[in-house]
């Protein structure tokens, strides 16, 4: 075990559920409403090692898992197994499992669409939802998939990822280079993004072009700065190596099967929900969360300032206070 995890996170335990053995950390006074934060793409439970020791200081119960894929916790092999409903599933299970009548649930990235769809998939579970930089979106007048392919070109990494095996084959060649291309800050003086948002022109290259990047990139010359200790890089890096990236791609080989078996879910969170936004996210702007109060009735909004994409671990006490301040008002102790 690394010794940053060890030193970082509450002991494991684990959980069977939905089909598979689901690794999860738990730190904080057990009673009330508990928080469950879902990491996304690369990413862990560690990812939230900021947040579980914050709020379990401040008196939360806080409880994280390495979800379907990732880490510790079962790799099927089938993808259909990483679709929303499974992911959803699996969180219900873990409710289950610690007798939790209803969680509020913390998301970011990948972990973000998951948890905009708790309370539209199993609402009796959800008190409340936290997203970080992912937004909430409305399901697509069309197959996202085709979407991006016309709008962001075939080498758009979603799109690519659709491939069996090629985006993982280049993302388990050198897990290091990966994730020094992943994890960093954003370039000083970095221009805002469009996001998803972008269009285009005719001839243009395919925006979001991962794995062709990837390819090209060199870390002794990247101009980004760290946020990662050494310690801690060395927790992404050895979990990756030992699981590979196919368990998380697969999360994204569902968008299909998921807008197609959606049709009859109400886009609208009827909960109390905190949309925190990064300044500075390339691929999921502010600008990405115009428009959510149209489908979150109760909704509240806050800007991390100077943070990338990995906001929790970029900016930990800025978000920290974010989500305390949140919790405090809307589910005081």
């Amino acid at each position: 075990m690394p010794d940053a995890l060890a030193s970082q996170m509450p002991p494991v335990q684990y959980v069977d559920t939905n089909g598979i053995r689901m690794a999860y950390y738990e730190a904080g006074p057990r009673g009330g409403i508990p928080i469950v934060f879902c990491h996304g793409f690369p990413e862990l439970a560690f990812s939230w090692r900021f947040q579980i020791a914050a709020l379990a200081a401040a008196g939360r119960w806080v409880i994280a898992p390495d979800q379907r894929g990732y880490g510790l916790t079962s790799r099927p092999v089938a993808v259909e197994s990483y679709d929303l409903e499974h992911l959803t599933g699996d969180l219900v299970g873990l409710l289950d499992h610690l007798k939790v009548e209803k969680a509020i649930f913390a998301g970011h990235d990948w972990g973000g669409f998951v948890v905009w769809q708790m309370p539209l998939r199993h609402p009796d579970r959800v008190a409340g939802v936290i997203g970080l930089n992912t937004p909430f979106t409305p399901r697509a007048p069309a197959d996202p998939i085709a979407i991006m392919r016309a709008r962001l070109g075939d080498e758009m990494y979603i799109v690519h990822f659709q491939k069996p095996g090629e985006a993982d084959a280049v993302l388990d060649a050198d897990v290091s280079k990966s994730m020094n291309f992943f994890l960093r800050r954003p370039i000083p003086g970095q221009l805002p993004s469009g996001g998803f948002a972008t269009e285009r022109k005719p001839g243009d290259p395919s925006a979001f072009a991962l794995i062709n990047i990837l390819k090209a990139y060199d870390p002794a010359f990247d101009p980004r700065g760290k946020f990662l200790t050494d310690d801690e890089f060395a927790v992404f890096v050895d979990t990756f190596t030992r699981t590979g990236f196919t368990g998380g791609i697969n999360w994204y080989r569902n968008f299909t099967r998921n807008w197609e078996r959606s049709a009859d879910l109400e886009d609208k969170v009827k909960v109390p929900s905190l949309m925190i936004m990064a300044e500075n996210d390339a691929v999921l702007p502010p600008s990405a969360a115009d428009g959510m109060e149209a489908y979150i009735p109760d909704l509240e909004k806050t800007l991390i300032r100077d943070s990338g994409h990995w906001t929790q671990q970029e900016q930990p006490e800025a978000v920290n206070a974010a989500i305390i301040d949140w919790l405090d008002r809307r589910f005081p102790k």
